[in-house]
C-alpha cells in the first residue's frame, strides 16, 4: 500500500460528459508494490510448511493432507486435541516427533532412535539390538504415558548415560529445538514461549455454560408443549355468547405463538467468543519484520450536514485516524451524498486538528480517542498515566479541540444562508455542487499525500472526500447508492481487503476495534469463509432508566449472540469490518474435502469404465490453464444460478491479454473463462476495477498511474455506471429496502458466508440515539418499513435462496426480521380486545375448568421462567428486559402498524406516503431531549388505547359495584387484560405527559374522540344500572 495514490486537490469530473478538473493542488503519487507467495502456508499459524529431511513437503494429516507445519502438528499433539482441525482424525506420530499419550506401539525401536537422533549401525531383526559409541543397547520396552523408559539398566553407568544425554541435547540444538541451558537460556526460553505463544489461536469460542444453557432449552421445549395444549383447549372451547370476539383473540394468539417460535428458536444456541490481541501482535507484528496486517478501507457515510452536525462527524474521523493500527494500511473515505461545502471545509479543518491529535493520542494511548468524548468524561484522567508531560500536553490539546470546534460552529453558521450566486471555495473556484440535484462527481485528499505529516513528522492514514456524481433522471438509491460508490472508488485508489462500515455519528470507542476484527478475518481456518464482522452498537447519552429501549439490549445481547451459533449475526447497518470479495458476490471458498476411500476389491477395468472420462476432461481443463498461467486465477463457481468465477491472490492480468490468449482454443475451452464481457456485465466499464477484484489479498498492480487511478475513480463515480450490472442486484449492498442492511448480509449467508459477532469487555463502537418518544417512533417506522419492503419483494426470507446455503434456524432468524411489523395487527387487536370485554360485559374465555385454569397458569409460569432462564445465560438486567417488552408494544401499536399500511401502499399502489415531524422546544439541559415533544400522528393509536382501557376499567368496576358480589369474580380476568395493556403502554403515557405532565392538546382531542366513538359503538346498556333478569314488564293501562 503507498502513502499517495491519488491526487492531492479537489477532483471534479464527470465521465459521461468527458470532464476532468482540478480545482486546486496537483497530482502526484507512487505506485505500491505486492509481494506474493507460491509456498504452501500453515492454516493455523500462517507460516511455511516446509519440508522433511528427505525434501518432502511435510503432511500432517494423512487422510485429508490438512496443510500445517511440523511446529503446529507438535504443539497440537502435546497441548491440543490431537486430532486434524479438518477431517478431526487422530494424529499419527511422525518420525522423529515426541511420544504422546495413545500413540501405537508398532516400530517402537524406530520411534526411540527417531526420539534421541542416534545413528544406526546394525540392527537385528530377532533381538533389535542398535549399537551406539561402540555399546550395544537391548530393546527396550517404555510408558508410553510416563514418557520414562526402562531398559536393562547395567548397559550404562550414570556417567555413561549423562554423556549420552547431553550429546542427545547437542544435536537437537543443532535442530532448534531445544535451548542451552547457559547465561542466556533465560532471553531463548522467553523467544521460544513467544513464538510458541503466536502460534496459538487468534480467537476461541467460550460456550454458554451447560448448566444455565440446558435448563433454559428444556423450559422452551415444555413452554412449547404447553402451548399445543393451550391452543387446543382455546380453539375446542368457543365462548359462544362472545364468539367474534373469542375468534379474534384466538387468532391473535395464534400469530403471537408463531411469532415466538420465529424468535426464540434461533437463540437454541448461543455462544461467546474472546480473541487474543497479544497473539495478534506476535503473529503478524514482530519486531524487526515488516508488519503482516492486512489494510482496511473505512467508509463514513453522511447526507446532510446541517441535520447531521458537522462536529459530531469530525469527531468520528478523528476517532479513524487515531486508531491503533499500521498508519500506511488506514484509509478513511467518507461519503458527502449532500455535496455540502460545509463537511467539504470541516474536513479540511479536522485534517489540520489530526496533525496534532493523533501523535497525541498514540503518545499517551488515551481511550476513547474521540477528542468531544474524552475531554468530556468525568473520570480521573490522570490514572495510569505516568509520563510528567501528560497533563501539560493535554491542557494544551483541550484548548486546541475548543479553537476547532469554535472554527467548524463558525462554518455551521455561515452555511445557514446560501448566497445568490451559490457558495465560492477559497481560490475563488464556484464550488461543484452548489445544485445537490446536479453535480459532477468530487474526489480530495486531505492526508496520505506528501508532506501531509502530524507534529512529529510521522505519517498519517489517508482521508478522502468522495461526492458522487448526480444527475436528474437517475436513481440514485439513497445510502446504499452512496455505500457502493466508496466500494468501488476505494478499489481504484487503495483496494484493501477489509472494509469498516460506520455511520456518521458511530465513532471508535475501543482503539483496538480493527485488531479485534483481524483475529476472526485473519485466522487461517475460518478467515477466508467469513463475510463480516459484527460489533453490537452502544449509546452514549441515553438516561439511565432508557425509557424506550433506545439501546435494544435484549437484541445486541441475546438475539445476536444466538445467531453466532449458526451461521452468523445479522448486518445491523455499522460497526461492521467487511471481507471485501464477499460483497463481489463471489461464493466462499469450498473446504478442501477428503479424499474418498478407495480399495482394491474392485477390477481395475471398473474404475475405469467409471471415472477415466472424467479425469481426462480435468486434466485437460487444468493443462490449458496451465498453458495460460491462469492455473490459479479462475475456478468456475454456481452461485445462485448463475456462473460466477473465483480469482486468487496471486496477479492481477490485463483483461485484453487474456482474451488474446484464447485465441486458436476451442470454443468449449473458452467457455470454461469468463470473457471481458461477461466481467463488464458484472462490474461496469473500468478496467482498472475489474483488475482489482482480482487480487483477493488487495493492493494495486504494479505501475500504476495516479493520474489515471483519479480519472478511474471519477468514472465509477459517475451516476450512469451502475446501469446494465449487478450492483445492487447481486454486488455491494442491496438495493430494494430502505434497510439496506438486512438485504445485504441475508444475500451473503444465502450463498454459504459465515459472520461472527465480536463483543470485547470495552465497547468497540459508540454512537448517538434519539431519546425522545416521537424521534425514536419514527426511527422504528423506518425500520419496520424497509421489513415489509422486503417482505413484498422477490427476496423474502419465506421463499428465496432455498437452493442455497442458508441454515434453517438462520432462516428462521431472517423470517423474524421481516414479518414483525404485520404482528402489530392482531396486537392492536388484543389491546383493544380488554376495552371491549369490560364495556360490554362478555369476555373471549368462557367459564374456566381445573384443567384449563392449570394450564393457564403453566403457560404464565413457564413464559417467566424462560425469561428468568435468558437473563441468567446473557447477563441482560431484567429492567433492560422489561423496557424491551413494554415498548415492543408501544412500536407495535404504533410505528409498526404505520409501516404495515405505507408498505403495502408503497409497494403495491406506488403511493410513498411520509410522516413529518414538528419540533416543540425541550426545557431540561440535562437530558433535554427526552422532555423534547413533537407531533406526529403515530401518537395517536397508542393514546387511544390508553384512554379506551381506563374507561373500561373503570366502566367494568362500576358496574360490579351495582350488580353486587357474584359479578366481581369474572371481573378479575378482564382487569388483568387491561392492566396488562396499560402497565405496558405507561412509558408511552409518561413520555406523552413530558417533563411538566403537559399533553398537547391535538393529542387529547384526536384521543377522546376516537375512544368515545369506539365506546358508543360497543356500549348498548348503560353499564352503570343493575341489569335485569327475567320477564319483561310491560304497562297494562290500568290505574293501580
Amino acid at each position: 500500500m503507498a502513502s499517495n495514490t491519488m491526487a492531492g486537490g479537489l477532483v471534479a469530473g464527470s465521465y459521461a460528459r468527458n470532464q476532468l478538473h482540478v480545482l486546486h493542488g496537483d497530482e502526484d503519487g507512487r505506485p505500491p508494490t505486492r509481494e506474493s507467495t507460491t509456498n504452501k502456508i500453515c492454516r493455523i499459524c500462517g507460516d511455511e510448511i516446509g519440508f522433511k529431511d528427505n525434501g518432502l513437503l511435510f503432511v500432517a494429516c494423512y487422510e485429508c493432507g490438512y496443510p500445517v507445519c511440523k511446529a503446529c502438528y507438535e504443539y497440537e499433539r502435546s497441548e491440543g486435541n490431537q486430532s486434524c482441525p479438518q477431517c478431526h482424525t487422530r494424529y499419527k506420530r511422525h518420525k522423529g516427533c515426541p511420544r504422546v499419550v495413545g500413540d501405537e506401539e508398532d516400530n517402537f525401536d524406530d520411534d526411540f532412535e527417531d526420539e534421541f537422533q542416534l545413528k544406526t549401525e546394525q540392527r537385528d531383526c530377532n533381538q533389535h539390538q542398535i549399537h551406539t559409541n561402540g555399546a550395544a543397547i537391548p530393546s527396550v520396552a517404555g510408558s508410553v504415558e510416563g514418557k520414562d523408559f526402562e531398559g536393562e539398566k547395567e548397559t550404562y553407568n550414570n556417567e555413561e548415560w549423562k554423556e549420552r544425554v547431553e550429546k542427545w541435547k547437542t544435536r537437537q540444538e543443532k535442530r532448534g529445538l531445544v535451548t542451552k541451558a547457559d547465561d542466556g537460556g533465560n532471553d531463548q526460553d522467553d523467544d521460544d514461549y513467544l513464538i510458541a505463544e503466536a502460534r496459538q489461536p487468534l480467537w476461541r469460542k467460550v460456550p454458554i455454560p451447560s448448566s444455565l444453557i440446558n435448563p433454559y432449552r428444556i423450559v422452551i421445549v415444555i413452554r412449547l408443549i404447553i402451548l399445543c395444549f393451550f391452543f387446543h383447549f382455546r380453539i375446542l372451547t368457543p365462548a359462544y355468547d362472545a364468539y367474534p370476539l373469542w375468534i379474534i383473540s384466538v387468532i391473535c394468539e395464534i400469530w403471537f405463538g408463531l411469532s415466538w417460535i420465529l424468535d426464540q428458536f434461533p437463540k437454541w444456541f448461543p455462544i461467546n467468543r474472546e480473541t487474543y490481541l497479544d497473539r495478534l501482535s506476535l503473529r503478524f507484528e514482530r519486531e524487526g519484520e515488516p508488519n503482516r496486517l492486512l489494510p482496511v478501507d473505512v467508509f463514513v457515510s453522511t447526507v446532510d450536514p446541517l441535520k447531521e452536525p458537522p462536529i459530531i462527524t469530525a469527531n468520528t474521523v478523528l476517532s479513524i485516524l487515531a486508531v491503533d493500527y499500521p498508519v500506511e494500511k488506514v484509509t478513511c473515505y467518507v461519503s458527502d451524498d449532500g455535496a455540502s461545502m460545509l463537511l467539504f471545509d470541516t474536513l479540511a479543518e479536522t485534517a489540520e486538528f489530526a496533525r496534532r491529535w493523533v501523535p497525541f493520542c498514540h503518545t499517551y494511548s488515551i481511550e476513547p480517542r474521540t477528542p468531544e468524548f474524552y475531554f468530556s468524561e468525568k473520570i480521573d484522567y490522570l490514572k495510569d498515566k505516568v509520563q510528567p508531560t501528560f497533563v501539560k500536553d493535554r491542557r494544551a490539546m483541550k484548548r486546541e479541540y475548543e479553537e476547532f470546534k469554535v472554527r467548524i460552529n463558525a462554518l455551521v453558521a455561515k452555511a445557514q444562508k446560501k448566497p445568490e450566486e451559490g457558495w465560492v471555495m477559497q481560490d475563488g473556484t464556484p464550488w461543484p455542487g452548489n445544485n445537490t440535484r446536479d453535480h459532477p462527481g468530487m474526489i480530495q485528499v486531505y492526508l496520505g499525500s506528501e508532506g501531509a505529516l502530524d507534529v512529529e513528522g510521522k505519517e498519517l492514514p489517508r482521508l478522502v472526500y468522495v461526492s458522487r456524481e448526480k444527475r436528474p433522471g437517475y436513481q440514485h438509491h439513497k445510502k446504499a447508492g452512496a455505500m457502493n460508490a466508496l466500494v468501488r472508488v476505494s478499489a481504484v485508489l487503495t483496494n484493501a481487503p477489509f472494509m469498516l462500515n460506520l455511520d456518521c455519528d458511530h465513532y471508535i470507542n475501543n482503539s483496538k476495534a480493527m485488531k479485534e476484527a483481524m483475529c476472526f478475518l485473519m485466522d487461517p481456518q475460518i478467515g477466508k469463509k467469513l463475510c463480516y464482522v459484527q460489533f453490537p452498537q452502544r449509546f452514549d447519552g441515553i438516561d439511565r432508566h432508557d425509557r424506550y429501549a433506545n439501546r435494544n439490549v435484549v437484541f445486541f445481547d441475546i438475539n445476536m449472540k444466538g445467531l453466532d451459533g449458526i451461521q452468523g449475526p445479522v448486518y445491523v447497518g455499522t460497526g461492521c469490518v467487511f471481507n471485501r470479495q464477499a460483497l463481489y458476490g463471489y461464493d466462499p471458498p469450498v473446504s478442501e474435502k477428503r479424499p474418498k476411500m478407495t480399495c482394491d476389491c474392485w477390477p481395475k477395468w471398473c474404475c475405469c469404465c467409471c471415472g477415466s472420462s472424467r479425469k481426462k476432461s480435468k486434466a485437460k481443463k487444468k493443462g490449458f490453464k496451465a498453458m495460460l498461467g491462469l492455473g490459479g486465477l479462475y475456478s468456475k463457481k454456481k452461485m445462485m444460478g448463475k456462473h460466477y468465477t473465483r480469482r486468487s491472490s496471486e496477479t492481477a492480468f490485463d483483461l485484453e491479454e487474456i482474451e488474446e490468449g484464447l485465441e486458436g482454443y476451442d470454443e468449449l475451452e473458452k467457455s470454461s473463462l469468463m470473457s471481458q464481457k461477461n466481467f463488464e456485465k458484472r462490474f461496469g466499464m473500468s478496467p482498472v476495477f475489474i483488475t482489482s477484484t482480482l487480487m483477493e489479498d488487495g493492493g494495486l498492480p504494479e505501475g500504476t498511474n495516479p493520474g489515471s487511478l483519479i480519472k478511474e475513480a471519477i468514472h465509477v463515480i459517475s451516476c450512469g455506471y451502475e446501469e446494465k450490472t449487478e450492483w445492487g442486484k447481486e454486488i455491494g449492498w442491496i438495493y430494494g429496502s430502505v434497510t439496506e442492511d438486512i438485504l445485504t448480509g441475508f444475500k451473503m449467508h444465502c450463498r454459504g458466508w459465515r459472520s461472527v459477532y465480536c463483543s470485547p469487555k470495552r465497547p468497540c463502537f459508540k454512537g448517538s440515539a434519539p431519546i425522545n418518544l416521537s424521534d425514536r417512533l419514527h426511527q422504528v417506522l423506518r425500520w419496520a418499513l424497509g421489513s415489509v419492503e422486503i417482505f413484498l419483494s422477490r427476496h423474502c426470507p419465506l421463499w428465496y435462496g432455498y437452493g442455497g446455503k442458508l441454515k434453517l434456524l438462520e432462516r428462521l432468524a431472517y423470517i423474524n426480521t421481516i414479518v414483525y411489523p404485520f404482528t402489530s395487527i392482531a396486537l392492536i387487536a388484543y389491546c383493544t380486545l380488554p376495552a371491549v370485554c369490560l364495556l360490554t360485559g362478555k369476555f373471549i374465555v368462557p367459564t374456566l375448568n381445573n384443567l384449563a385454569s392449570i394450564w393457564f397458569m403453566a403457560l404464565f409460569l413457564s413464559i417467566i421462567v424462560t425469561g428468568v432462564l435468558e437473563l441468567r445465560w446473557s447477563g441482560v438486567s431484567i429492567e433492560d428486559w422489561w423496557r424491551n417488552e413494554q415498548f415492543w408494544v408501544i412500536g407495535g401499536v404504533s410505528a409498526h402498524l404505520f409501516a404495515v399500511f405505507q408498505g403495502l401502499l408503497k409497494v403495491l399502489a406506488g403511493v410513498d406516503t411520509n410522516f413529518t415531524v414538528t419540533a416543540k422546544a425541550a426545557d431540561d439541559a440535562e437530558f433535554g431531549e427526552l422532555y423534547l415533544f413533537k407531533w406526529t400522528t403515530l401518537l395517536i393509536p397508542p393514546t387511544t388505547l390508553i384512554i379506551l382501557n381506563m374507561v373500561g376499567v373503570v366502566a367494568g368496576v362500576s358496574d360490579a359495584i351495582n350488580n353486587g358480589y357474584g359479578s366481581w369474580g369474572p371481573l378479575f380476568g378482564k382487569l388483568f387484560f387491561a392492566f396488562w395493556v396499560i402497565v405496558h403502554l405507561y412509558p408511552f403515557l409518561k413520555g406523552l405527559m413530558g417533563r411538566q405532565n403537559r399533553t398537547p392538546t391535538i393529542v387529547v382531542l384526536w384521543s377522546i374522540l376516537l375512544a368515545s366513538i369506539f365506546s358508543l359503538v360497543w356500549v348498548r346498556i348503560d353499564p352503570f344500572l343493575p341489569k335485569q333478569t327475567g320477564p319483561i314488564l310491560k304497562q297494562c293501562g290500568v290505574e293501580c
